[in-house]
């Protein structure tokens, strides 16, 4: 077996531990003190420079490679690992589920642990390493943009260089094991879209006397639903969910206004301003048929993840060598879940691959995707997920040097 997978394998029980001591007390947004005090603990230790963000509670810790023919100009290449959990209240009945009303839904607690791992095999095996290794904890990645305040704080050039690739690992509830990814775009864009009707309240047995924002604010539900189907090219998917709504709290009160929130996820910019352009339009004029005025507010929170097609066609044959042929799919679409990893690699050329997790244990029709309260992985992959980006960071330091 592998040198990297033989290490890896090894620490993977205390790998688990980390990632269930995590688990238990998810932290949300950018303010994560608990887990990065984790994250700080499972990194004492390791030679390496450690430090924290300012503007959040980011970790950054820079491994230095001792290979006997590291390049003085040494390249480095960057690692990330996401670490918020969701306002979700856990009901998977795990023997370490969390009971503070957040849930690490996503995986983000095998995303850290798993980065932890892999700077424990890097730091056992640094004189293979041509380069340095900048290893990225990163919190806000669940719409609170922790990306972006990690690049602003200078995460990309940690090593005292720009790195010259970035690599993230996310799970997913696929077989086990299986590491998939795409060249190009590969992951949807993030956009919210919120609407408030205003209208003239009143009583509810007297509709006829006010200017009802409800019946407005339904139909254009309806409209944009329709608007996804009718002006978006096919070949070019949209995907909005409504997943807020808001009008009187009282039965017999007609509200002076009513609101709603959508979640809306496109892979080009043209899809996107057709959206952004046909929701304002429609909220205006049905909002105004209506004998209402509406308030728009269209915001781009992530753009289009896109994987570099060199850099990624690299990866898949590094994933092959490592796990073996049959442990990597080559995906044809994309999809539509959003990653601020894309900010990262808007300014690094690197890859975003997913990396199975699916529980065996766990029958077909009780298996729950990601972000559900019921979701749960299986953390046995954190040996391969820890010992795979160990490897692509070997690897790609040793391409970079002119090595191989």
């Amino acid at each position: 077996m592998n040198r990297l997978l033989t290490h890896a394998k090894s620490i993977l029980p205390e790998l688990q531990e980390l990632r269930r001591r995590l688990h238990a007390f998810p932290e949300i947004g950018l303010d994560l003190p608990e887990t990065q005090a984790a994250v700080i603990s499972a990194l004492a230790g390791l030679d390496l420079e450690v430090s924290t963000g300012e503007e959040t509670t980011s970790v950054v810790a820079v491994l230095r490679g001792t290979h006997p023919q590291k390049p003085s100009d040494a390249p480095a290449v960057l690692l990330r690992g996401d670490m918020d959990g969701l306002p979700l209240q856990e009901d998977t009945g795990e023997p370490f589920a969390a009971t503070n009303g957040n849930m690490h839904a996503c995986g983000h607690d095998l995303h850290t642990a798993g980065l932890v791992g892999a700077a424990r095999v890097l730091h056992e095996h640094r004189d293979q390493l041509r380069g340095d290794v900048v290893l990225m904890f990163q919190p806000g990645e669940e719409g609170y943009n922790g990306a972006s305040v990690m690049i602003d704080e200078g995460v990309l050039k940690a090593a005292g260089k720009m790195a010259v690739a970035a690599f993230g690992v996310h799970v997913t509830t696929s077989p086990p094991g299986v590491v998939s990814t795409k060249t190009g775009t590969l992951q949807a864009g993030a956009n919210v879209l919120r609407v408030t009707i205003h209208g003239n309240g009143g009583h509810g047995s007297q509709p006829h006397a006010a200017d009802d924002p409800v019946p407005a604010l339904a139909e254009l539900i309806t409209a944009c639903q329709n608007m996804i189907t009718r002006r978006v090219d096919t070949f070019d998917p949209v995907v909005m969910s409504i997943t807020q709504l808001s009008a009187s709290e009282a039965v017999n009160i007609i509200p002076a206004s009513a609101s709603f929130a959508a979640t809306i996820r496109t892979l080009s910019e043209s899809s996107l301003d057709i959206v952004r352009t046909r929701s304002r339009q429609l909220a205006e004029g049905i909002a105004s048929a209506h004998g209402c005025t509406a308030e728009v507010d269209f915001e781009v929170q992530y753009p289009v993840t896109v994987n570099d097609d060199d850099e990624t066609r690299w990866a898949l044959g590094e994933v092959s060598r490592l796990l073996g042929p049959d442990r990597v799919e080559e995906l044809s679409h994309p999809i539509m879940p959003s990653e601020d990893f894309s900010f990262v690699l808007q300014e690094v050329p690197g890859t975003y691959m997913m990396l199975g997790a699916q529980r065996s244990d766990v029958p077909d029709e009780e298996q729950a995707d990601n972000h559900s309260p019921n979701v749960t992985f299986d953390d046995s992959v954190l040996g391969d997920q820890a010992a795979l980006l160990a490897h692509l960071a070997i690897a790609r330091l040793e391409k970079a040097s002119g090595a191989s």
